[in-house]
C-alpha cells in the first residue's frame, strides 16, 4: 500500500521559441513521481542522472535544443535524499519509456528493479531507423539493471489495457505512439483516486481538454518524434479518461492525468504530497 506520493521535477529545460510557439524561452520540466510504500520506494521515471550531468552523454544537439539546467540538485537521487530517504531504499523504478530524458537516472539506483513494457525495451535494444537510434542512450543502462519486462495479459483498468506492477497500486497502461512501447503509469493515491503519469503521450495540458488545443511548435515536435501512428488515438483515449474521471467530472473514481513536460501541470501538483 502506498503511503505518500511526491511530485519531483528532475530536469528544468528552456527550449527557445519553436516548441512553445513563442520567441521567449519556454519552461519545460521532467515530471517524475516518488511513491513511498511500507516496503520501499518506487520512482516513476528518473530524468537525468549524475553521470548524464558529468559526461553530457545526452549529446550536444539535445543540450543546445532543450537547454537543460543540468543541476545536480534536480536529480532524482538528490531529491530522494532531500526528502530524508536513502537512495538505496528505491527498490523499483517504473518507466513510461526509455527516451534519454526519462531514463538517465537509472544508474543512480543500481539495486532497483526496472519495470518496462517489453516492446519498449525491445525498441531500445534493437532500434529501427534513425529516430530510434538517436532517442535512446544505451550508456544510461550500461550498469545492467534488473529489468522486469511486462506485457498485456488481459487486465483492464477504466477501459484501458493495464499491467499490475506494484500490487494493485502502480499499473503500466500502454499508450503507444511517441515510442513503440510507450506506457502511461497509473498510481493509486493514498487519499483515493489515481494519478496518471502520461509520460510523452502528450506535451501540452490543453491536449486533454475538450476541445483540445496545443502550442503549434509542440504539435510539430510530437509529429516529428512519433514512432507508431496510434499516438492521436491514444491521446483521445486519455482525453476521454480526463472528461469522464477528471477532478471536475464528479466521478467517484477520480483520475488526475498529467504529462512529463508541461510545467503548468507540474506546478499545480508540486505542493501536493498525497
Amino acid at each position: 500500500m502506498s503511503t505518500a506520493v511526491h511530485h519531483l521535477n528532475c530536469i528544468t529545460m528552456a527550449p527557445a521559441g519553436a516548441l512553445g510557439g513563442r520567441i521567449t524561452p519556454v519552461r519545460m520540466v521532467a515530471h517524475c513521481l516518488l511513491v513511498e510504500r511500507e516496503d520501499g520506494l518506487t520512482l516513476v521515471d528518473t530524468g537525468f542522472g549524475r553521470t548524464d550531468l558529468a559526461t553530457r552523454r545526452m549529446g550536444r544537439e539535445f543540450i543546445l535544443a532543450m537547454r537543460p539546467a543540468l543541476d545536480v540538485a534536480e536529480t532524482a537521487q538528490a531529491q530522494v535524499r532531500a526528502l530524508g530517504h536513502d537512495p538505496a531504499d528505491v527498490t523499483d523504478i517504473v518507466l513510461t519509456h526509455l527516451d534519454l530524458d526519462h531514463a538517465g537516472g537509472l544508474g543512480d539506483f543500481p539495486g532497483a528493479r526496472v519495470h518496462i513494457f517489453a516492446d519498449e525495451l525491445a525498441a531500445a535494444r534493437s532500434p529501427h531507423g534513425l529516430l530510434e537510434k538517436r532517442r535512446y542512450v544505451a550508456a544510461q543502462w550500461s550498469h545492467n539493471p534488473v529489468w522486469v519486462e511486462h506485457a498485456v495479459d488481459g487486465e483492464q483498468w477504466l477501459g484501458f489495457d493495464a499491467v499490475r506492477v506494484i500490487s494493485d497500486d502502480v499499473l503500466l497502461v500502454p499508450t503507444r505512439g511517441h515510442t513503440r512501447g510507450h506506457c502511461a503509469v497509473a498510481v493509486r493515491r493514498p487519499s483515493g483516486g489515481w494519478f496518471v503519469h502520461a509520460g510523452d503521450a502528450f506535451f501540452d495540458a490543453g491536449e486533454i481538454e475538450t476541445p483540445p488545443h496545443c502550442a503549434p511548435g509542440l504539435a510539430v515536435f510530437q509529429r516529428m518524434m512519433q514512432a507508431v501512428p496510434v499516438r492521436k488515438e491514444n491521446q483521445q483515449r486519455l482525453r476521454t479518461l480526463h472528461a469522464e474521471h477528471g477532478p471536475s467530472s464528479g466521478s467517484t473514481e477520480t483520475v488526475t492525468v498529467f504529462c512529463a513536460h508541461d510545467a503548468s501541470q507540474y506546478d499545480a501538483l508540486a505542493g501536493v504530497t498525497d
